[in-house]
């Protein structure tokens, strides 16, 4: 793939707001690629974007285009010219509206989810003589929950039972995301099977670090739950021991998969997993944020989610640079910047 300081084809990046898009851009950028990235149709363009045009490099190797997930095919102009796609943009998950059905919105999130990700799958065919390699963005909640196999560690092989994780998840939030992330990869994969497609994906598990993005992560507020006084059962704050990843070492895995020659299938990007003693520590390290000890928690039954390998990653030649300490560090730092805590 072209970057590095080259002048050749761009990558479009979906989703080029959010925590993980916006964060992949500046990687981009800063590796010298030509980026496309696409962000949600606001009529009004009253959101401030400056994040993103501010970037290092992006006066000159960053092009922005608005499209829409509800309507895929507003996505082929940034994807026109690029050698690569990497799709990372998801509907929006907001269960605020207490006056909306959930299951109805739930529904609608996931159709949506399907509907736009073959949109744009079919607008990379159209444009095969210029676009190579396809990287789609799925997450572990697509492969962890299985009935039998809580205690068993989890690969690629996997994939989730979504009636199953419908059951024993009970935040709506995480629910949603399960049943599009699950679902959504498996219609991409089976589309590109049939026509041919050059299709990676990549796997991240929860993505904690710092933010460039104008609105607050729904992952950092999943890994901070505890911080922020959420303690409801399912939710983050009581997943009692999770996998997590540091948001630059996602963005790496973006441009090492683009890069090589030889990547293909699913490739699950998980560094470290936070333990009842990790949590200790953490409440011992921010006494001023008032993060509860596990203990204190003994009576609440928090939600298991099982381990997850990222073997196949490793043994492809990536390697991780973060750990907990680093994603933490830098996640309560940038809240804390940001007037969030």
């Amino acid at each position: 793939m072209e970057g590095r300081g080259s002048k050749g084809p761009a990558v479009c990046v979906t989703g080029g707001t959010g925590f993980l898009g916006s964060w992949l851009i500046m990687k981009l950028l800063h590796h010298g690629y030509h980026v496309h990235a696409t962000i949600r149709h606001n009529n009004k363009r009253d959101d401030d974007i400056t994040f993103l045009t501010d970037l290092p490099g992006a006066a000159e190797n960053l092009k922005l285009f608005e499209a829409d997930l509800g309507h895929p095919e507003t996505f082929s102009a940034a994807i026109t010219g690029c050698s690569a796609v990497i799709h990372v943009a998801t509907p929006a998950l907001d269960f605020n509206n207490n006056n909306q059905d959930h299951h109805t919105a739930e529904e609608a999130i996931v159709e949506r989810s399907i509907t736009g990700t073959l949109g744009i799958l079919k607008a990379c065919l159209h444009h095969s003589e210029t676009v190579k390699r396809v990287v789609y963005t799925s997450g572990t909640a697509a492969v962890v929950y299985n009935d039998g196999h809580e205690d068993q560690m989890m690969d690629e092989s996997f994939w989730t039972d979504v009636e199953y994780g419908r059951k024993v998840m009970k935040n709506k939030f995480t629910r949603t995301l399960m049943t599009a992330k699950t679902l959504t990869e498996w219609k991409a994969v089976e589309f590109a099977r049939e026509h041919g497609m050059d299709l990676v994906t990549l796997i991240p598990s929860i993505v904690v670090g710092p933010f460039i993005c104008a609105k607050f992560p729904a992952s950092i507020r999943l890994a901070l739950a505890m911080v922020f006084g959420e303690k409801d059962d399912g939710g983050g704050g009581m997943m009692t021991e999770v996998s997590m990843v540091h948001v630059d070492d996602v963005a790496r895995a973006y441009v090492f998969l683009l890069e090589s020659p030889t990547a293909e299938g699913r490739y699950i990007c998980s560094s470290s997993r936070l333990t009842k003693d990790q949590r200790d520590k953490l409440s011992a390290k921010y006494p001023d944020l008032a993060v509860p000890a596990m203990k204190s928690l003994k009576d609440i039954k928090g939600l298991k989610v099982p381990k997850i390998s990222s073997r196949k990653l490793l043994d492809a030649g990536f390697e991780f640079k973060y750990g907990l300490d680093d994603m933490f560090d830098a996640a309560i730092k940038c809240c804390k910047t940001k007037c969030y805590i």
